[in-house]
């Protein structure tokens, strides 16, 4: 099996070629045309390959830059295309085993889409709760997910080669630094929401500083989908921080080098603010919100759906905007 820096020259290169055989399909097209109205040396026929209007085109995508360039940014895009098709897998969107799109309607359920894929080769998450956080606090963390993702897709084989290409392509030391949120940003999300145009399909709850963040898919909601965020997987997570807490306290009573004992006590610090900012952030907003049982009307669409859950969902700047 091809690595997965192979399978994307590949893949760029057959779009190198498609935005060259319609450059010269438009090129022809405009030789016809002035032929027909005996315009041959009046009206100029070639057409720039910046100006073939395909997608995948890098040259139409990137027009001010060098080739080398595109062929940089071409690369960087596939791998943030493909981040964004395995999450869609994660969540039950796609699949692996299927093409297009499986599960697009109101409350969709993961017995719907086992009717429409009976034995996927990737499973999609069961209660539609993706976790993110600093850590490998949960198994079906996103990051873990994405890695088991990587495995089905694209072999054993080649699988840290794999992993790490894709961390280089997105620019980040490791694969979570993409998906976390730091100083209230998330690589990821802010992709998905400009992908999306400021009208995100998947939906990011996020405490304050982002110290917690679930993911979930809108099609998937159902009223009960915030108490599993709050009850599977914010409390049980605060339940984890407590633990760790009292292990770093314990360290840093015992005798341990200066060192070993600041560091202990650098991370008790650190924890105990975390801890100050998820209780707040459950008792104050969601554990309310959880208690309301929030219907939603995907007809209503994203502008009106998404704010019904402000402050408990990461704010998306210009999602208001009368623009629909």
């Amino acid at each position: 099996m091809k690595t997965l820096e192979q399978i994307v020259a590949l893949h760029r290169q057959e779009w190198a070629e498609r935005s060259r055989a319609q450059q010269q399909l438009e090129i022809e097209n405009n030789e016809a045309v002035a032929k027909l109205y005996g315009l041959e040396d009046e009206v100029p026929s070639y057409v720039p390959l910046e100006r073939v209007s395909l997608t995948n085109n890098s040259a139409f995508r990137w027009p001010n830059k060098t080739p080398e360039e595109r062929d940089v940014l071409f690369t960087e895009s596939a791998i943030i295309d493909l981040v964004s098709y395995a999450v869609g897998c994660m969540l039950g969107r796609y699949s692996l085993d299927e093409p297009g799109l499986i599960l697009g309607d109101q409350g969709a359920t993961l017995q719907d889409y086992l009717v429409k894929v009976p034995n996927p080769s990737f499973m999609p998450d069961a209660d539609n709760v993706l976790p993110i956080v600093d850590g490998d606090w949960f198994e079906d963390d996103i990051v873990a997910r994405f890695r088991q993702f990587l495995r089905t897709a694209f072999g054993e084989e080649h699988f840290e080669e794999n992993l790490r290409f894709v961390e280089e392509c997105l620019g980040v030391k490791n694969l979570r630094e993409y998906f976390v949120t730091r100083a209230g940003r998330s690589k990821f999300y802010d992709d998905h929401v400009k992908r999306y145009k400021k009208r995100p399909i998947y939906w990011l709850f996020s405490s304050p500083k982002g110290s917690f963040n679930a993911l979930i898919y809108m099609h998937r909601y159902t009223p009960s989908t915030v108490s599993t965020v709050l009850n599977e997987y914010l409390r049980e997570y605060i339940a984890k921080l407590q633990a760790s807490l009292q292990h770093h306290d314990r360290l840093a009573a015992e005798e341990g080098t200066p060192r070993e004992k600041a560091a202990a006590l650098k991370e008790v610090e650190r924890l105990r603010k975390v801890l100050l900012e998820l209780g707040e952030y459950e008792h104050d907003v969601l554990y309310p919100l959880a208690s309301q049982q929030v219907p939603i009307d995907l007809d209503d669409g994203v502008r009106v759906n998404y704010p019904k859950f402000y402050p408990a969902l990461k704010k998306i700047q210009g999602l208001a905007a009368a623009d629909e």
